[in-house]
């Protein structure tokens, strides 16, 4: 037998105001996609937003459907347009933010499995790192330099 560690580092912002104005305006363009979402069953909505290597902002916010699991997460509207709309250009960066419609969500939200799954994919086909920044309505940001580091243990094509 042998031991395995994993150590996932993030860093962690007290307000939007700290981070880096090109983060900064990419976070402020999921705020504005999260008011776009579609959530009348759950009432949480999120947006999400994606910065490519040339500058391009790509949004997405959650689309739910009376026939759940038919419904799409905001980070997966937004990872497949840019891989749809822009199959060759290199993602820089992700900004999320989640929201409840009954309380205030102060507290940062990170992406659920399946689409920690489905961005995880992308930073494998470009062999990059894609920054992830997310939140929630207010309060604190949290910062990972990878996908990847939110999903260590990732399946992947090699397993296939």
């Amino acid at each position: 037998m042998k031991k395995l560690s994993l150590i996932s580092e993030f860093k962690i912002y007290q307000s939007i105001e700290e981070l880096q104005p090109e983060t900064q305006a990419l976070l402020q363009k999921a705020i504005e996609a999260r008011k776009n979402a579609y959530a009348p069953y759950s009432n949480f909505k999120v947006g999400a937003a994606i910065l490519l290597v040339d500058g391009t902002i790509i949004i997405g916010s959650n689309q739910e459907n009376a026939a759940y699991p038919s419904g799409l997460c905001a980070e997966r509207v937004a990872i497949y347009q840019a891989g749809a709309l822009y199959p060759t250009k290199k993602i820089k960066q992700i900004a999320i933010s989640a929201g409840s419609s009954s309380t205030t969500t102060s507290e940062p939200v990170p992406p659920c499995g399946a689409c920690r799954q489905a961005l995880v994919e992308y930073e494998i086909k470009q062999n990059e790192n894609i920054a992830i920044f997310f939140m929630g309505e207010v309060g604190e940001i949290i910062e990972s330099k990878s996908i990847n580091n939110l999903l260590p243990l990732i399946f992947n094509k090699k397993l296939l």
